[in-house]
């Protein structure tokens, strides 16, 4: 048997191992095979990522076995689910100890969902595609009605549910779009089409403004995030492998069709527009909340916002550094959301002192001191709006770094930095790697709009910050923290055409009157 064939059969092993956990947990817990099946997905995957690296595995080789897609963005993206999935399943072992129904119930869809991510990951048949992705969303359907008897994880799952639906409607219309026009069924005959393509026609352009609806939907943008938020009263481990591995496919969707999604401008302005207001809108209203959980959900919807807009400038290896910076840290700050109570304790200790305007400026000069010479000396050319983000954050990091337990940080301020710059530098510079070096189609006008997005954020952060109590300002405020009343407006015209019956909460009369005879 050749190489490229044992490889082949070695990645397609990687899904087959979880659906064999998941039939190991059909009628009794077994922590073990779900332990083991983690393990030995992120050792074949981490191995075969080596070998790549290495120039012991040709990927065009492996290409063109059977259904397969083993490029670089998957080979990265199947990694990180490994990864995720074997912390997930440690972590979830002892956080889900105690009722053995429950656990075989989780494992089992727990199982599903990873093995359709990973399917999702490694497929170049469009129908396989598909079908995996709706497997995806059916499994963490599952997942995130585990407790039925709370209202809100319900009424929240009930909506992913109906937008599910929509994305995998649009997800489905595009495929058929691109199989009529390019007469098949494999990604890498369509990626390959599209990399030659010098004008889309009316089928592509139809097809990239639908996957970039599918995208938007997935990533729970503005005004369909609601679900996202209040799914927090799902288990712990559901919420950091939604956060971490699943919500970020519509990102992951954007850059295995990069070459499509580059040439159309009105898909590429959606991506700006949607996401970068809600990159904008979601960080503002972060600021406005107090639970951790909801604070990291309002952060997601950031962090996808901007993973989107990204895409929509064409710095698809920056979406892909994105993405995988995003999924480590979701899922480390829900695991880690436990420890909360201890830091807040400690934030309060030492609560950070607010900056001067002589503190202000010289975070300012420092920060684009910093950003304009790694231009020049990596001679980076346009979009400079990341750049300008960039600075923005460094500028706040280093005039805020001031308080009695972070006193002296301007170092490891820095030092993040220099890593970040290193990083990103790193990954240009391996773009060809990801996807070909196309023309982006909104050029400077789509730079131009994201960095005014940025300037109005540090505007309305100060305004925040300084003026608290100013009457507009708090109006301003709660206008947030209700997060424009967006959600409940969607949710009301999802409930009036999609009428669910949500379950029944303890009667508080009740309640109160056995207490009264428990005290007599």
């Amino acid at each position: 048997m050749n190489t490229p064939m044992v490889w082949s059969i070695m990645l397609y092993a990687i899904p087959l191992l979880f659906l064999m956990g998941a039939g190991a947990n059909s009628r009794k817990v077994n922590w073990g095979v779900a332990k083991w099946v983690t393990q030995m997905a992120l050792a074949i995957s981490t191995i075969f990522a080596l070998l790549v690296v290495l120039g012991k595995v040709s990927l065009t080789d492996v290409h063109s076995v059977a259904w397969l897609n083993p490029s670089t963005s998957s080979l990265v993206m199947l990694v990180l689910i490994s990864f995720i999935a074997l912390v997930n399943v440690r972590f979830s072992e002892k956080y889900m100890s105690g009722n053995a129904e429950e656990e075989e119930r989780y494992v089992r869809w727990l199982m599903l969902s990873l093995g359709a991510v990973t399917l999702v990951v490694i497929s170049n048949h469009l129908l396989v595609f598909m079908v995996a992705w709706i497997a995806i969303s059916i499994g963490l359907h599952q997942l995130l009605v585990f407790y039925p008897q709370r209202q809100r994880a319900v009424l929240a799952a009930y909506k992913k549910f109906i937008f599910a639906r929509l994305a995998e409607i649009s997800l489905f219309s595009a495929i058929l779009l691109l199989h009529k026009d390019t007469g098949s069924w494999l990604i890498s005959d369509v990626y390959t089409a599209m990399s030659q393509a010098t004008e889309l026609n009316g089928l592509q352009e139809a097809a990239a403004i639908l996957l970039a609806l599918t995208a938007l939907i997935k990533c729970a943008q503005l005004p369909l995030h609601g679900w996202l938020i209040q799914v927090v009263e799902s288990p712990t481990p559901v919420s950091a492998l939604l956060h971490a591995g699943i919500i970020n496919l519509g990102g992951f969707l954007m850059i295995l069709f990069a070459p499509l999604m580059i040439q159309s401008a009105i898909a590429q302005w959606l991506l700006l527009i949607v996401g970068g207001l809600t990159t904008v809108v979601a960080a503002l209203i972060m600021m406005t909340k107090i639970s951790v959980k909801v604070r990291l959900a309002w952060s997601t919807m950031s962090q996808m916002g901007l993973m989107l807009v990204e895409c929509g400038l064409g710095l698809y290896e920056l979406a892909l550094l994105h993405l995988v910076a995003h999924s480590c840290y979701k899922a480390y700050a829900f695991l880690n959301s436990g420890s909360e109570v201890e830091s807040d304790l400690k934030r309060r200790l030492a609560l950070p002192k607010m900056p001067r305007a002589p503190q202000w400026i010289s975070s300012f000069l420092i920060a684009s001191g910093f950003v304009l010479g790694m231009i020049w000396v990596f001679d980076i050319s346009a979009p400079y709006s990341p750049w300008l983000l960039l600075g923005i954050a460094m500028m706040i990091l280093v005039a805020e770094r001031d308080s009695r337990l972070q006193r002296g940080g301007l170092f490891g301020v820095l030092s993040m930095a220099l890593i970040l710059v290193a990083a990103y530098s790193l990954q240009k510079y391996g773009a060809g790697l990801v996807v070909q070096s196309l023309p982006d189609a909104v050029g400077l006008w789509g730079d131009i709009w994201m960095s005014a997005l940025f300037i109005t954020f540090m505007a309305l952060y100060w305004i925040l910050k300084y003026w608290p109590e100013h009457p507009k300002v708090m109006h301003f405020r709660v206008a947030l923290y209700a997060g424009f009343y967006l959600d409940e407006w969607v949710t009301r015209v999802s409930l009036k055409f999609f009428p669910k019956r949500l379950p029944v909460r303890f009667n508080p009369k009740q309640l109160q009157i056995a207490a009264r005879e428990m005290i007599q």
